[in-house]
């Protein structure tokens, strides 16, 4: 039996479900799910391994005009995409017209490999209204394939991943058939306590916020961590920290719970806040955090 590999890339403009395709075809939540836009900042790997295929699936950050470096940054991972997809997924949802960035809507319909435009929310959609938005996806993009789906209910993803395996080239494997991401333990205990931040702040404080683990440290038992909130200002200090540190404490305590069911141990954790001035705008920070190379 032949065996097949290649890379899946998913893109599109921000809170169109990408994260939350990804999460559902590798069966983990490696991505950040909230309803606030830009939540995804990296490129991640999710790696789904069959008898006779390995795909890679690529989560990307939201498609925009970027308006500093850190999101000039985050559109550099969605350039990267388009470089090494063997097969590419442009994810729409009903009612949408384009993409943020037009010279990214036209790398869509202009590249030679297989395209998969994949209508998600249909499930908040009329039948009239999604027939109209195939119509107008076919002829906006006809090089792509149009698959309605809803990813928050798992409405036709076993036919999109099926038809995903049969369009990956021969190939062997790309990594071990026992991993599950390219990205380190610590990589995810830094999105899991950003998730809990976008999810309980407002206004600017989630998007001036990165974080920094410090220690991970694995035992038989329990996993020791350490972590640092890096914020842009003193008054973001104070707004994450909250009266008497009780807006800090629930971050930590509802990260921790869901470290627990992700890695399977008992976790301590420990974090703190620290002001660290500008850092989305300060090119040696971004490099510092996994944003440049």
């Amino acid at each position: 039996m032949k065996h097949k590999a290649g890379f899946v890339n998913i893109i599109g403009n921000p809170n169109v479900g990408k994260s939350t395709l990804m999460n559902v075809l590798i069966g983990e939540k490696l991505s950040i799910i909230t309803s606030k836009a830009q939540t995804t900042r990296h490129r991640i790997l999710g790696i789904v391994n069959g008898d006779d295929y390995q795909a890679v699936f690529s989560d990307t950050p939201g498609i925009i005009n970027p308006a500093y470096e850190l999101q000039e940054s985050m559109m550099d991972f969605v350039k990267t995409a388009f470089e090494d997809a063997d097969v590419l997924i442009y994810m729409v949802e009903t009612g949408e017209k384009d993409l943020k960035n037009e010279a990214f809507f036209n790398k869509i319909k202009q590249v030679k490999i297989p395209v998969l435009l994949l209508l998600n929310k249909i499930d908040q959609s009329s039948q009239d209204l999604l027939e109209q938005q195939v119509a107008y996806w076919k002829e906006t993009v006809p090089n792509a394939e149009i698959h309605p789906i809803s990813a928050l209910e798992n409405f036709n993803i076993p036919t999109v991943m099926k038809r995903i395996v049969e369009l990956l080239p021969e190939s062997p494997p790309f990594y071990p058939k026992d991993q599950l991401t390219d990205k380190p333990e610590r990589f995810f205990v830094n999105e899991k306590i950003r998730e809990k931040i976008l999810m309980h702040y407002k206004k600017e404080i989630p998007y001036s916020v990165e974080i920094e683990t410090e220690e991970f440290k694995e035992e038989a038992k329990i996993i020791r961590i350490r972590s640092v909130i890096m914020v842009e200002r003193d008054t973001q200090k104070g707004i994450i920290i909250g009266h008497k540190g009780a807006a800090l404490k629930r971050v930590g305590s509802e990260a921790r719970k869901d470290l627990e069911k992700f890695f399977g141990k008992k976790i301590f954790m420990e974090l703190y806040v620290k002001v660290n001035k500008n850092w989305r705008s300060d090119k040696n920070q971004l490099k510092r955090f996994g944003y440049k190379d």
